[in-house]
């Protein structure tokens, strides 16, 4: 006698070859710049979800003739090309998260690393905005989303953000906060805002 037939999936089950495949997320460039020692390669690790990759050097006394690290004295290595990490915001969206490096004899690489990006977090040490100037001005002449993320270092804000919008003359779209470059969720927060503020001009440009 053969085997009683499989029963039929009833209304409520959906057979497993009918399910729908799930997407895998949007890719999106993010980048993370600005000046030597602001805080960069801290932001990228410590937001994300992979062992960062980082082309990290030693400061040699040489460099260090070179780089101002008089603020930064524990400093001890510099990036010499890129950082890169990512973070799935949600199911249906992940960073990919290019920092750039922050001295002047490497700006070269900038636009290699730039390219295809959405937009771009500019970190800021407020001690040393002077620092962050090339960076600014960067994205401005490019037209690329950006937003000035201060560096609480050691929990400090050095001049109010009123101050460092003045100072930096950023246009009065762009977001001006502050973060701290170690804290996952403050980074993370940070680069919400650029997405937000990306996402707003395509809108208002279309």
């Amino acid at each position: 006698m053969g085997s009683a037939p499989s029963p039929l999936p009833s209304a409520h089950e959906t057979p497993t070859d009918l399910a729908p495949a799930v997407r895998p997320p949007l890719p999106v460039k993010m980048v993370v710049a600005g000046g030597f020692g602001v805080g960069k390669t801290t932001a990228v690790a410590a937001v994300s979800e992979i062992e960062p990759l980082t082309t990290e050097a030693s400061i040699t006394e040489v460099a260090a003739g070179i780089d101002d690290v008089s603020l930064t004295p524990n400093k001890t290595t510099t990036t010499v090309a890129m950082d890169f990490g990512c973070l799935t915001l949600d199911p249906t969206l992940k960073l990919y998260l290019f920092g750039t490096p922050g001295q002047d004899r490497f700006g070269f690489m900038w636009d290699d690393v730039t390219e295809g990006a959405l937009g771009a977090l500019v970190v800021v040490d407020s001690r040393r905005l002077d620092d962050c100037f090339p960076a600014v001005d960067y994205f401005e002449r490019k037209g690329m989303p950006f937003a000035v993320a201060v560096n609480t270092f050691d929990g400090d804000l050095t001049h109010p953000l009123d101050a460092v919008r003045e100072a930096l003359d950023v246009a009065d779209e762009v977001p001006v906060l502050c973060f701290d470059a170690r804290d996952q969720g403050s980074v993370r927060d940070s680069l919400v805002i650029v997405l937000e503020h990306a996402l707003a001009r395509a809108v208002a440009a279309a």
